[in-house]
């Protein structure tokens, strides 16, 4: 999922260059929703691997909740 979102960054940034280069807003907005189905894709990932590790056993290293 990671690599799906740096994917997402560079489209987001050609965009964004389109954007500011021929100033239209279509390609603004374009930039806009790629950029938030990215940070979408980050917050689900970081979220999913979280509840992940909160899973595992503790293991060298880690210690027991009390």
């Amino acid at each position: 999922m990671l690599v799906s979102t740096l994917v997402l960054a560079a489209i987001g940034f050609v965009l964004l260059v389109a954007a500011v280069t021929t100033g239209s807003v279509l390609w603004a907005w374009g930039c806009i929703v790629v950029c938030v189905i990215g940070a979408l894709l980050l917050l689900v990932s970081a979220l999913s691997t979280r509840e992940v590790d909160d899973d595992s056993p503790p293991g060298p290293g880690r210690h027991a909740r009390h």
